[in-house]
């Protein structure tokens, strides 16, 4: 069983949102067998920060539609997006 590492572009609803706070939630809001490996920031427009951040999902575990939905059901995410894919 491989292992797909994908970057999803979270962007909160507010640009006042507590970035560091808003990435524990992300983590704790991961299913069973994900992990974050990574976060970094992007600036979007008119002060608003997105989340970039690395998730690895088991191959078999239907790719990245659960961490998708667990990330968008997060209080304080507008929009969730996937910007890469790969295997690992």
């Amino acid at each position: 069983m491989g292992k797909v590492a994908a970057v999803l572009k979270v962007m909160p609803d507010s640009p006042e949102a507590d970035l560091d706070d808003l990435e524990s939630r992300l983590s704790e809001s991961l299913p069973e067998g994900a992990k974050i490996n990574g976060t970094d920031t992007e600036e979007v427009a008119f002060g608003l920060t997105a989340l970039l951040t690395t998730v690895i999902v088991p191959d078999d575990a239907g790719g990245t539609e659960a961490v998708e939905d667990a990330f968008a059901n997060v209080d304080g995410v507008e929009s969730v997006a996937v910007e890469e894919v790969g295997r690992i």
